[in-house]
């Protein structure tokens, strides 16, 4: 098994199942113009995102991390007629690129887009009252992630599914001497996580188009 195969792969099942309209394929091809690293959900991640949302019957979803907003196009398809998508971005020429790949999928009167630190700007979507949010997808900076988690848990209610991308880190998530800060971030998380008892979580590996990687995935069952 190599990179070349799951690659094959996802576009074999990107082709059959997941197949991308107008808006998605501009999102991405805005985003490549613009130089924005391509990190991106793939077309079956973000597929995935969306069931995963309508499973849980969400209609308010929170975002750490947009870039050009390919996945909060997804996330915020998966909503009801009425429900919101809060997106937070720090870097405000990727938060200029994703507004425009909103207004051309025809959904930037249901996604609120704020621009700045996520850690600054979590506080004060608490102090707003702005959750809860039946959805949280944490895919920013891995260092900051167990932050980003308490934060979401704050923000969350019972039943709430938070899901966190990039866990696995090609492996390097099992070396516990790793020098890399994305690494230690996530495995800071992977531990903060295993201690929450108010979830109920696990974390699955991944292979594909983006990578050997994986995603952690947790319901809230206690009172938060």
């Amino acid at each position: 098994m190599n990179q070349e195969q799951w690659t094959s792969v996802d576009r074999y099942i990107t082709d059959l199942l997941v197949p991308e309209d107008a808006a998605l394929r501009e999102a991405t091809r805005s985003s490549t113009a613009a130089g924005l690293p391509s990190i991106s959900v793939s077309p079956n991640e973000g597929k995935l995102l969306h069931l995963l949302a309508r499973m849980c019957g969400a209609s308010r979803i929170l975002e750490i991390g947009t870039l050009g907003g390919y996945s909060t196009i997804w996330l915020a398809r998966a909503v009801p007629a009425g429900g919101r998508v809060v997106t937070l971005e720090v870097d405000a020429r990727h938060a200029e690129v994703a507004r425009a790949n909103f207004a051309r999928a025809g959904l930037d009167g249901i996604i609120d887009l704020r621009v700045g630190r996520a850690l600054d700007t979590l506080p004060r979507l608490a102090a707003e009252g702005a959750g809860a949010f039946d959805f949280i997808f944490i895919d920013a900076d891995k260092a900051s992630t167990a932050e980003y988690f308490g934060w979401a848990l704050k923000l969350a209610r019972k039943r709430s599914v938070i899901v966190v991308d990039n866990v696995v880190r090609k492996g390097a998530v099992a070396d516990a001497a790793s020098a890399d800060a994305s690494v230690q971030g996530i495995r800071r998380f992977n531990e903060v996580l295993a201690a929450e008892k108010r979830v109920s979580a696990t974390a699955i590996q991944t292979v594909g188009s983006k990578g050997y990687d994986g995603f952690a995935l947790a319901v809230v069952t206690g009172d938060v």
